[in-house]
This record gives structure tokens, sequence and C-alpha cells, in this order.
């Protein structure tokens, strides 16, 4: 029987963002793919050292340790290397303990159409335009910024989310931007009872919701796993949040009202590790204190 992917999480990484690849990308883009061929087959026994994305990588990976028996975490490497130059990497992965054994390896081509191939349920990569078509094809991506010198190595999963454009539609977002304040909360406090669409990670973060309950306990003991919305939003945008996620039956851990206060505080406090948000500027500042994620929007097809 065909091994399947369908009941799992599965996070799809570019190899930039698993690990520290950016001398090896400046060669690419200063000295062409026959340098950095070169370089790489040369170096395949140097092990690289982790990138943006490692820390959230192997602390999902170590939910499969604790359900003996049944996998709930799947990485799959997507790259756009060829398989000639990959070895350095297989190599890496293996000395570091992951526990990752697929690979989608596109010799330059785009990596979006492989995605849903292999039922990608989260894309993290370093290449702007891979993360835009993923997002542009419905799968949940970001676009890692680079890593702090402080990134946590804690023991619980934790992952905080922006709301609007991230978790819900840009659609109250584009209000803000358009009409300013004052309009934005009126239309929230007229449509407080209606829950607001989902965004681009709304099915993730109820991926990551079914996990926490499969690992409830009755004796209350904290879950593996902790999520936190870090919203611009205040009162009175608040209720229609609150409702929302209240219609979807899904309780985030630790949620925090911001109101315009700079969100990278409190992420320092919380120590995720990841942080997605839509707004350059808000990712700029908190990729000082925390791993960080830009979302981008959604591109209507013309």
């Amino acid at each position: 029987m065909a091994y399947s992917l369908d009941k799992l999480l599965v996070i799809g990484i570019s190899s930039r963002a698993l690990f520290d690849l950016e001398t090896e990308d400046h060669i690419f883009n200063q000295q062409g793919l026959d340098a950095f061929r070169q370089h790489q087959i040369a170096h395949e026994q140097v092990i690289l050292q982790s990138g943006a994305g490692f820390a959230l990588v192997k602390a999902l990976l170590q939910l499969n340790n604790l359900t003996p028996g049944q996998r709930l975490v799947e990485v799959v490497v997507m790259s756009r290397n060829s398989s000639e130059t990959s070895l350095r990497i297989f190599n890496s992965i293996q000395h570091y303990g992951l526990d990752i054994t697929r690979a989608a390896l596109s010799g330059g081509a785009p990596l979006s159409p492989y995605l849903k191939a292999f039922n990608v349920s989260l894309f993290l990569s370093l290449h702007e335009d891979d993360v835009q078509a993923a997002i542009n094809s419905g799968v949940a991506s970001a676009m890692l910024y680079p890593m702090p010198p402080s990134a946590t190595n804690l023991e619980q999963i934790r992952i905080a989310f922006d709301g609007d454009a991230v978790i819900f539609s840009d659609e109250s977002e584009k209000i803000y931007q358009e009409q300013g304040i004052e309009a934005f909360e009126r239309h929230e406090r007229e449509n407080a009872e209606k829950p607001l669409p989902e965004g681009p990670f709304a099915h993730l973060l109820k991926a990551l919701s079914y996990l926490q309950n499969h690992f409830k306990t009755p004796d209350g003991r904290a879950s593996p796993l902790r999520t936190a919305l870090v919203t611009a939003r205040s009162s009175p945008a608040h209720e229609r949040v609150i409702r929302t996620l209240r219609a979807w039956n899904i309780v985030i851990d630790e949620t925090f009202f911001m109101g315009g206060v700079n969100k990278s505080e409190v992420l320092a406090a919380f120590k995720p590790h990841m942080f997605f948000d839509d707004q350059h500027g808000h990712c700029v500042k908190a990729s000082d204190f925390v791993p960080t994620g830009r979302v981008p929007y959604k591109q209507q097809a013309e």
C-alpha cells in the first residue's frame, strides 16, 4: 500500500530556509550555476549551519516521538537544487538527526506545482517568487527573515500569528488601509457577530488546534504545542476576533490586542519558534527578537 500524507501536518521547507546557505546563494548569484555546483560537490562533507526555519522544523518533528507508532508531522525538503548538488543537504540532515526522508528537487524549476502533490500544509522559503506562488495556489506560505542570534530552543513548540491577512482574510485590513481607523472600527462593530472570512493560515491554525486536542490529558498537563495571536487590533475590534475563533471551535492559548503598540517585546516574552505577519515593517522589527515569516497577499489571476 502506498504511503499517504493525507492525515499528516506536512511542512514543505526550502533548503535555504532549513540551513544557512547564504554563502552558496552568493556564489550562485555572482558566479553562476557551474561555480555553485563545484562548490557544493567540493563541500559535500562540510555540515551546514542551521537556518531560519530549522528550530521550528526540529521542534515539530519531536511530536512524532511523543506518539509511538503514529506519525503526526512530515517534513519535505523542497529545493531548486538538482539531485547532483543536494548531497550536502542530506548529509546535514543526517548530522542533525532530523527525521526527514522526502525531498522535491526541481533543478531550477518553480516549486509551487509540487506543493499539493505532497499535501503541504505550510511552505517556508527564502525565495519570494515561490512563496507568492504558493499563496496564490492556496497553500499557507511565508518568506523567512534572517534568524536572530538568540533564537529560542524551547522544548514546547510555540507559534505566534498576526490576525488580519494571516489567520483571517484581508477584507477588514483593506478597509483600514483605504478608509482609515474610524471606518475600520465602525465596520467591525457592525459585523461583530459575523465570523471573519478565513485567511491563508486559517487551515494551518485548525490543524495545530487538532494536534493540541490530540495531546490533551485528563490531568491537564501542558500541551507540547502553544499558540498565540498577536494583533494590532484593539477594542472595539476585538469582539469579532473572539467570536470568529469561537465559531471555528478554536482556542488560542495567548491573545494580545496590541492597539498599534510594537509587537516585538511581547514576542520576545512569548519566545515563538516562528511568528507570522503580513506587514514587512512588523516582520523586520520582530525578526530582531524571534524567527519571523512574512505572509504575502494573494494575487488575483489576470
